[in-house]
């Protein structure tokens, strides 16, 4: 993947954990390595196919200028956000924030925080066999659209008559910020708003969203399996998938 670097980008302004740094305000310096391909741009000479850096600068000072924070971790995550979810192009980005004038008790040069956050690809399985079943899976996309950091950016047609004569399945490809734990998170927040019950295991359900895969991620946890352990042996989850 090629990159668009940003390096040395000053911004005064007042982040810090005590007050004076609060108030007198201080110079930060950010760099800013965006991974993006610019093939297109590069062939058409055409700004519209590439990332305006200027713009992406322009936004780094809003995030900076507009909010103090305590922490330059917080300030780093804040960039990489508001890069990850204006540019749709860019995949992944790094950040650094530094701070030259660091109130320690010690001469150092410089403190600073580094970060690595990127889009993921998620698929995800859903089902439903109580109610207005389609209207759950309705629900379900909705729901993950109104999350600030997860798109759905493809639907299965729904899948039906298979394990149950009253069940209903679909697919979802999306695309999120959030790691699996979160996602997890997110997905049982939507399965409980629907009114998922979980008494019985395998048992009829309003709403059930399953994690299928995540990137090219091979995870395990106490709660989450990816790629899903009974996935392959589903053809209501293959079919639409």
């Amino acid at each position: 993947m090629d990159s668009i670097n940003i390096k040395g980008l000053e911004v005064f302004a007042h982040h810090g954990v005590y007050r004076e740094e609060n108030v007198l305000g201080q110079k930060f310096v950010v760099d800013v390595s965006m991974q993006v391909s610019t093939q297109e741009a590069g062939r058409s000479d055409d700004i519209r196919k590439s990332v305006n850096y200027g713009s992406v600068c322009d936004g780094i000072q809003k995030v900076m200028k507009n909010r103090n924070y305590k922490l330059i971790e917080t300030v780093a995550e804040e960039i990489a956000d508001m890069i990850l979810l204006t540019y749709d192009d860019v995949r992944g980005v790094n950040v650094t924030v530094k701070k030259p004038w660091a109130p320690v008790m010690v001469h150092v040069d410089t403190v600073s925080v580094s970060i690595s956050r990127k889009k993921h690809t998620a698929y995800l399985g859903l089902g439903s066999n109580i109610g207005d079943r389609e209207s759950y899976l309705d629900m379900a996309i909705d729901e993950l659209n109104k999350d600030k950091y997860t798109k759905v950016t493809r639907v299965s047609e729904p899948y039906g008559g298979v394990e149950q004569d009253d069940f209903l399945n679909g697919c979802l490809e999306i695309e999120t910020l959030r790691t699996p734990e979160e996602l997890l998170r997110l997905v049982n927040g939507i399965e409980k708003a629907a009114g998922r019950e979980r008494l019985i295991h395998w048992g009829p359900r309003t709403l059930d969203i399953d994690i299928l895969l995540y990137d090219d991620v091979v995870y395990d946890s106490e709660d989450l399996h990816i790629p899903h352990v009974e996935m392959h042996k589903r053809e209501f989850v293959l079919e639409p998938l």
